[in-house]
């Protein structure tokens, strides 16, 4: 198995304390000291200073000058701590380290940048709230906040296509590695081929990181006498319609009271939807006009409604607990269920008794294990340049080369991952989670802000068509906001 564990909880994987100073006029429930904060423009020791002559790579391709004159501060609008920037003093100013030697490599990076740009990088934590904020006022009243957003894609990706963020192919070279390599920073489509205007970090754990994994009680399994689903992936045969002969043989009675106690399947309705659409080669939002009344979508409402309704070999849903649906495996509720590393880092010292096995989702009617995919790209952080910033160029090189510690050593970057593999528990699991990272998909429909009644199909309220003719306008509307 790759010698791999979590990066430290640094950069993007910083701890949600508050400490940092909110920047220009944007909400921040900080409590920073006032003398913490620096005008976009400040000024900087004169030893920071490089040779008027100096210029900058970045390893991108850009032969973009260092700031001349008066260092400039580069601002990062974060919703929580990062580490580190130019007002740290100490690898111990983040509170989370433990491996000292990795954090210094984190630490002098800045100083590395600082003197090649003739710069200051200062992280802002605004807040979840206050990001948001600072987004839909400053960059529209022309005079962003920061220099760089992080935000969810759930805000980022309508502010990208309101015309909120810098388009990164008018601005970079062609040769840039977001356009050729990605080692640094990989592109996010937002479901338009106009440009670049999100980014995100590139490693190992980005890679795996919001995948959902179909896991199953290999105990259940065997005892019922049913081959491993990964055997009949590999072979092309784990398909919905073996998946509901394996479910409806693992429903059972077991203690003949006349009631079902084992369910084939119990998890979250969401992390199915998801799941489901992807692996029938279909999405419901991925461009400006809705599919939830396709017919592909149609069969995944059907599948689902026949597991609760027909067959009736969902563990019922609970509205009122996530939980209850998310972590019905623990108890043997139900052979299979969804599962991810948080999911299962969350439950690891519960004593299951058990053994957890993962596989790919089984293929659709309408997809086909060429062209399925088994990550939905449009959640999770992304990194916006707002519109109106002054030489965008100059700051995704600085921000490139903050990102870039690791000096374009992709190993050293990511042979601390060892969190993922004991989420996953075994090699074998941790290869699905890999191979299920390597395949994304880009669907905007839990990002549009509809109250989706979801339970109304789960419980048999609405057949599959009923729900897409009461939700199909609802999707438009959203979408028609989205990429007017």
């Amino acid at each position: 198995m790759k010698n791999v564990k979590r990066l430290l909880a640094m950069g993007l994987c910083g701890a949600m304390v508050m400490g940092l100073t909110a920047c220009g006029g944007g909400s921040t429930e900080s409590s920073a000291p006032a003398d913490s904060s620096a005008p976009a423009e400040s000024s900087a020791p004169a030893d920071s200073q490089a040779p008027a002559d100096s210029s900058a790579d970045a390893g991108t391709g850009s032969n973009t000058l260092y700031n001349e004159g008066e260092t400039r501060t580069i601002k990062i609008g974060t919703w929580y701590d990062h580490y580190y920037d130019s007002t740290n003093t100490d690898i111990h100013d983040d509170p989370s380290v433990s491996d000292e030697e990795l954090a210094q490599k984190h630490f002098d990076v800045v100083k590395e940048v600082e003197e090649k740009y003739n710069v200051r990088i200062e992280f802002v934590n605004l807040t979840w709230d206050g990001i948001q904020e600072s987004i839909n006022t400053s960059i529209l009243a022309g005079h962003p906040d920061c220099d760089i957003y992080e935000g969810d894609l759930g805000f980022l990706i309508p502010a990208a296509l309101n015309g909120f963020a810098t388009n990164l192919q008018e601005v970079l070279p062609a040769d840039n590695g977001l356009f050729t390599d990605q080692t640094v920073f990989s592109q996010v489509d937002i479901g338009r081929d106009d440009g670049v205007y999100l980014f995100q970090s590139n490693s190992g754990e980005m890679l795996l990181a919001n995948t959902y994994m179909l896991a199953y009680n290999k105990q259940m399994l065997d005892d019922a006498g049913l081959e491993d689903p990964n055997a009949l992936y590999e072979r092309g045969e784990w398909t919905w319609d073996k998946w509901r002969e394996y479910l409806l043989a693992l429903t059972q009675d077991t203690d003949g009271d006349g009631v079902t106690d084992v369910y084939g399947y119990g998890s979250r309705w969401d992390f199915l939807v998801y799941n489901l659409t992807m692996s029938n080669g279909t999405t419901i939002a991925s461009s400006d006009t809705e599919n939830l009344s396709s017919k592909e979508v149609g069969e995944v409402l059907d599948f689902i409604y026949n597991m609760y309704n027909v067959d009736h070999v969902a563990n019922p849903w609970n509205a009122d607990d996530f939980n209850y649906n998310q972590n019905a495996y623990m108890d043997g509720r139900v052979a299979f269920w969804i599962d991810a590393a948080w999911i299962s880092s969350a439950n690891d010292e519960a004593n299951l008794g058990f053994d957890v096995v993962w596989c790919p989702w089984p293929i659709g009617p309408s997809g086909d294990e060429a062209t399925n995919k088994f990550k939905n790209v449009s959640s999770g952080n992304a990194w916006m340049i707002p519109t109106g910033v002054e030489n965008p160029e100059l700051v995704y090189n600085v921000f490139y080369d903050w990102q870039n510690w690791y000096h374009d050593d992709v190993e050293l970057r990511d042979n601390d991952l060892t969190w993922w593999e004991d989420c996953a528990m075994t090699e074998e699991n941790y290869e699905v989670m890999e191979y299920m990272g390597e395949r994304g998909a880009f669907d905007l429909w839990n990002a549009l802000g509809l109250e989706w009644d979801w339970s109304t199909l789960l419980n048999g309220e609405m057949t599959a068509a009923q729900f897409q003719e009461t939700y199909k306008q609802s999707v438009q509307d959203a979408l028609d906001s989205f990429f007017k």
